[in-house]
């Protein structure tokens, strides 16, 4: 797909209750955190106002806790929802891309929903320094979070291809990222990003291993589930989504991801990706408008009908890549990053343009 060389107790109900409540009231705070972080700042001015007004709301503020109902992403208020938003590039290469300045202009003036924070496994990531890239990750989330955006935690496996490589690097990541966030309303956790040359079992063995350990210190939030072939339910090595239909993982309150890149993956990716959709909870938590791995023209048409079909299935996505890298589907002009204006379409490749105004609208 995108190759970038480069059983736990539950709670009791009163504790239950008390972690629901305590995420609903930091949902509602993110909307005064994000009011303040913003607002200009002037001499002798009065201080904001404690409650900005509904309109102000941001989509943490507005929808609060996030599960899964049926095939759907669903708010506090069982309203079916779809996030729209940006992953960052590997933050061990594009950190300096993910700024107060960068998301300051994701949440107001691209209005996305969602951020995902990419750690690398290998590459240079994390195994190099778990508690130097957890720190890291933890630290983009707290400045989504802090501008009303959630953010999907995404262990970013690729290579090797079997995410059960990686179980316990994984276990302590999630280990260290649930406790930290458990009472905290804004955040998914993608647990295997792109496993490949495995079988569907292997990858459902795995995730049925990472999933208590995150429930073991938040029940609530929404788990994201890799799929077989680069998260393709199974289509780029000659499968489909029966194998996860015919055998789903073992967990309720999951989505499962689907990833493509619209000037390789045509037709029949479309088509998995609508038949799936029609039998399980799909999240596309990465995609691009060239070719697989990123690189070369822009197809647009192909992309439109993707996003045509997320819209009307509701279905959330989040798009590769937030940083100046020097290959097309990177949003921001090469050495952006090193300067300070982040804001309108002039720092923009022209996916970056186009993106902005899907995620805009």
């Amino acid at each position: 797909m995108h190759q970038r060389t480069t059983p736990p107790t539950e709670p009791t109900p009163t504790a239950g209750r008390r972690r629901f409540a305590r995420k609903a009231l930091l949902a509602a705070s993110a909307l005064g955190v994000v009011t303040a972080l913003l607002a200009p700042v002037r001499a002798g001015a009065a201080p904001a106002p404690a409650a900005p007004t509904a309109k102000a709301a941001t989509p943490l503020a507005a929808n609060g806790q996030l599960s899964v109902c049926g095939r759907q992403l669903c708010n506090a208020s069982g309203q079916a929802v779809a996030l729209n938003g940006m992953s960052t590039h590997g933050t061990q290469w594009y950190a300096q891309c993910v700024t107060d300045g960068s998301l300051n202009a994701l949440a107001t003036d691209w209005r996305a929903d969602v951020l995902r924070v990419s750690t690398y496994v290998q590459e240079g990531g994390y195994e190099t320094d778990p508690a130097g890239f957890t720190a890291r990750a933890q630290k983009f989330i707290d400045a989504a979070h802090a501008r009303g955006m959630y953010a999907v935690i995404d262990w970013h496996m690729l290579s090797p291809g079997d995410p059960n490589a990686n179980l316990a690097r994984a276990k302590t990541f999630f280990t260290a990222m649930a406790k930290k966030y458990k009472d905290h309303p804004g955040v998914l956790y993608e647990i295997a990003n792109e496993p490949s040359g495995v079988s569907w079992s292997a990858i459902k063995s795995y995730s049925e291993q990472i999933i208590p350990v995150i429930r073991a210190q938040d029940p609530d939030a929404v788990v994201l589930v890799g799929t077989r072939a680069w998260s393709s339910f199974g289509v780029s090595e000659g499968s489909n989504e029966s194998e996860v239909v015919n055998n789903p993982v073992r967990a309720s309150n999951i989505m499962y991801t689907f990833h493509f890149y619209a000037a390789s993956h045509r037709e029949e990716y479309l088509s998995v990706l609508d038949r799936a959709s029609d039998r399980l909870p799909v999240f596309v938590t990465e995609f691009g408008t060239q070719n697989y791995a990123g690189e070369g023209a822009n197809d647009f048409a192909m992309s439109q009908r993707y996003l045509d079909l997320m819209k009307r299935k509701k279905i959330s996505w989040t798009n590769w890549n937030y940083s100046d890298d020097h290959r097309s589907g990177a949003v921001f002009k090469t050495g952006t990053c090193n300067g300070s204006n982040w804001t309108g379409t002039g720092v923009l490749k022209e996916a970056g343009v186009w993106i902005r105004d899907r995620i805009r609208q």
